[in-house]
């Protein structure tokens, strides 16, 4: 098997509700889909987005994918490519104008294991397909009302860890969340924070003892303070023993293995490119070191949670993405279950073809994402 074509699909839309945290929010979601085909026939499906700005026309992201990208991968074995090491020397590995090493790595694998006749996790070396997973509002900036509601309604949906975000210049208004937050999904939930590093160390151990005196045990702080501060990171770890560090998620491979040698996260946070997820699983698993898994496109990070013998959770932010394929990941009483189909087992719909925009749009003539969630505000 070689990759002989691909073929991309732009979305423009509006998002259901405003995501964000204490230092961004966005209203709208820009995705490319990229099918990388095989000699035979066989389709490999990776996605990119742009959080912040709006993807380029079609036009304009096939022109750069064929200019930065497909002269590495034309004709190439998709087995090899994904065990491919690169030795950034010079200007002889640049990064390209849009996200498509983590979209082609996502093909790829998917490429790979469908060769081996293999699910995805199992290709890995996974054994169980089911993963605990947290529900993750991304909800700074809904109101109180649709902040209950939507924790409320992923508690009836049988979810028992709550990831929630923090970060507000006043901790009253935290404090108030938490509450809000224990009303809608009772005591005995798991309660993980995010501040998305609005803190110093020292605000967030004063923040984090806060909490803990208003009756509020948080099983982990993620981003607490800036990224690279390690030696901050473990003075928190040290001076909060009850709660643990989640950090990671900002940073790349080798920031990554910087993080655990300073002994700065008591969890390390990996995202979607899934082959430098399998290596900083391989470096936490020597660390002693947990992992979780933040969100990930279509939610196919659960493959790799389920192969990763750190991996304790995975993020489910209920975000409008279910519909862009068939067969979305299934969620059953605060579960994550990977398919049992080879590859990653998710295809792009009929919904979502139908739906691409190829131009770029202005934002007040955005459709609605279809009501892909169960989740309604």
């Amino acid at each position: 098997m070689r990759v002989d074509g691909f073929r991309l699909t732009r979305f423009q839309f509006r998002r259901d509700r405003v995501i964000g945290d204490s230092q961004v929010r966005f209203a709208f979601a820009h995705i490319a889909a990229l099918e990388l085909i095989a000699d035979d026939g066989t389709v490999g499906l990776g996605f990119f987005s742009s959080i912040a700005h709006v993807l380029p026309s079609l036009a304009e992201i096939e022109r750069l994918f064929r200019l930065e990208a497909w002269e590495r991968i034309e004709g190439a074995p998709p087995a090899g490519v994904i065990h491919r090491l690169a030795r950034p020397r010079g200007g002889n590995w640049r990064n390209t104008s849009l996200n498509f090493g983590e979209a082609i790595n996502q093909a790829m694998w998917d490429l790979a294991a469908k060769q081996a006749g293999l699910p995805l996790y199992r290709m890995l070396g996974g054994t169980d397909a089911r993963v605990p997973a947290y529900a993750s509002g991304l909800d700074y900036h809904l109101s109180d009302k649709d902040y209950a509601s939507l924790f409320g309604q992923a508690a009836a949906l049988g979810f028992s860890a709550f990831k929630i975000k923090v970060g507000h210049p006043d901790v009253a208004w935290d404090i108030n969340r938490l509450e809000l937050l224990r009303t809608a999904v009772g005591r005995n939930a798991t309660i993980m924070v995010d501040s998305n590093e609005a803190w110093t160390p020292k605000e967030a151990i004063r923040r984090l003892g806060i909490y803990q005196r208003a009756g509020f045990e948080i099983f982990w702080a993620e981003d607490p303070i800036l990224r690279d501060d390690f030696r901050g990171l473990r003075e928190v770890r040290e001076a909060c023993p009850r709660v643990h560090v989640n950090s990671g998620e900002y940073l790349d491979l080798h920031g990554k293995r910087l993080l655990l040698e300073a002994r700065g996260a008591d969890i390390l946070n990996v995202h979607g490119h899934i082959s430098d997820v399998m290596r900083a699983g391989w470096l936490a698993g020597d660390h002693g070191v947990e992992v979780s898994l933040g969100n990930t496109m279509v939610e196919l990070g659960v493959h790799m949670a389920a192969a990763i013998p750190e991996a304790r959770w995975i993020e489910y932010s209920f975000q409008n993405t279910m519909h862009l394929v068939e067969q979305p990941i299934v969620f059953d009483a605060g579960f994550a279950i990977a398919p049992e189909r080879p590859g990653h087992g998710l295809t792009l719909s009929a919904e979502a073809r139908a739906m691409a925009v190829p131009d770029v749009l202005e934002p007040d003539t955005l459709p609605p994402a279809p009501n892909s969630t169960p989740i309604t505000l």
